[in-house]
């Protein structure tokens, strides 16, 4: 059944709802929220109820996500599920994969040879836990060139964040429609079932899959009420939803495998919803940068814009973090980021433009991947000229954005990753250049 504007989806022109983590009410026809209850006896326009729970039922009400649904048929009815060849691209078990302490680096991947939609296209390249017990996470890399027909995704196995960077892409889930472009991302609650369009024809990023608490905002201490990500700019969809009768598949990512199950519906059928666990998007040019205004620069903490918690007080699970663009003013100061080593792990990647830390080779779409205690920094052409650089002039950074999952634990690269041709073999080498300087006769 299509709607009138011959689209497949029943739904205002395309809304979003503001907060991050509200609770959220939304409805595609009038009077379809039952009012005073949650599942009464008889839900309005013969719809069904259902609860979508993505943490305990017992957790504290800041920290309990959920939402009830009223859709056309429940999400039970598919026909058995059936194992789905991924061709070895999705990999879960990363305990046995032996990781090299060394910094990588790879090229963006290309377009596919084939016709090719997300699900298809997506290939782990990193990760680290274990799925199974609700810990740790992994990386995916995807690069599609059709949309999804008749078909929709969702993983059990963890929340997905996703960032495109290359294409429009249109995200059509059960809660409704989320258009995402390059810069901005989005959140897909585990276990949420949806479609990736892209309407551009083409679409490439990166997915982090968060198998452990939820991400949230951070808390913004000596900060302040304001600053960094602000709750406003994340916008939920509103309801929307598809009454169509005919064959679709739903493939779902559980225990590490993929798995294909025939539906005589499509499964986008929530007419109305409440709650808080919901998709969202975010637009990453909106984030608040803080800095120096004096001398040194603090920890790229302070870039943090969602975090999943640990159960280590001030240890995060994984930290998503991104470099905008920004000015820098700090006054007897190495500007950027100094060499370093820390305990956390970093996976990093370009959307746009080029990232002020590197010269060269690091490009839109590409990766990198600096493990626990792995020595990293600007390149030796960074270096020469920031330390010469004119500080009585600010650094405005412009046209960039690079992001970084970092994580607790160490990121294992799959072995097609290191095996890639992707893969930069000299990558280290940006280093080699560096310079002695060292002269103990002079000060």
């Amino acid at each position: 059944m299509l709607g009138e504007d011959g689209t497949s989806m029943h739904h205002a022109p395309l809304r979003y709802q503001s907060g991050f983590a509200n609770h959220f009410e939304s409805e595609a026809l009038p009077g379809a929220l039952p009012v005073g209850r949650n599942s009464p006896q008889r839900c309005p326009y013969g719809l069904y109820a259902e609860q979508f729970s993505a943490t305990a039922f017992t957790a504290p009400r800041a920290d309990n996500r959920r939402s009830w649904l009223y859709r056309i048929r429940p999400a039970a009815m598919h026909a058995p599920f059936e194992p789905y060849d991924d061709g070895g691209r999705l990999v879960s078990d990363f305990s046995t994969l032996a990781t090299p302490p060394d910094p990588l680096r790879w090229n963006p991947l290309p377009l596919p040879a084939a016709p090719t939609d997300f699900v298809d296209g997506l290939v782990t390249w990193a990760g680290h836990g274990d799925a199974g017990v609700q810990a740790g996470a992994a990386v995916h890399l995807y690069a599609a060139d059709r949309s999804m027909e008749q078909r929709s995704f969702c993983s059990a196995d963890g929340e997905l964040l996703i960032v495109p960077q290359l294409g429009r892409h249109r995200f059509v889930t059960e809660l409704g429609v989320l258009e995402v472009e390059p810069q901005e991302i989005v959140v897909i609650p585990r276990g949420l079932r949806f479609r990736v369009e892209l309407p551009d024809g083409a679409g490439r990023g990166y997915v982090c899959e968060n198998h452990g608490a939820p991400f949230r905002l951070p808390d913004l201490g000596p900060i302040g009420a304001n600053g960094l990500a602000h709750a406003r700019d994340f916008l939920a969809p509103v309801a929307a939803y598809e009454d169509i009768d005919g064959p679709h598949q739903l493939v779902t990512k559980f225990m590490g495998r993929l798995w294909s199950a025939a539906m005589d519906h499509s499964p986008l059928d929530v007419v109305a919803w409440h709650g808080n666990c919901a998709p969202y998007k975010y637009d990453l040019r909106r984030f608040n940068a803080i800095g120096s205004i004096s001398h040194d620069h603090p920890d790229p903490s302070i870039f943090l814009v969602l975090h999943a918690a640990s159960d280590t007080p001030g240890t995060s699970a994984i930290d998503f973090v991104v470099f905008p663009p920004r000015i820098l003013a700090m006054q007897d100061t190495f500007r950027p980021p100094w060499f370093h080593r820390n305990v956390a792990s970093e996976f990093m990647g370009l959307i746009h433009g080029v990232y002020d830390a590197k010269a060269e080779g690091f490009l839109p779409g590409g990766a990198s991947l600096h493990n626990c205690m792995t020595g990293h920094g600007p390149d030796a052409e960074t270096f020469e000229k920031a330390s010469r650089a004119d500080l009585s002039q600010p650094d405005v950074i412009r046209d960039t954005m690079a992001f970084m999952f970092e994580a607790r634990h160490v990121w294992r690269p799959t072995p097609r990753a290191l095996a890639s041709p992707l893969r930069q073999a000299d990558y280290a080498r940006c280093w080699q250049g560096l310079r002695r300087h060292f002269d103990p006769a002079r000060r």
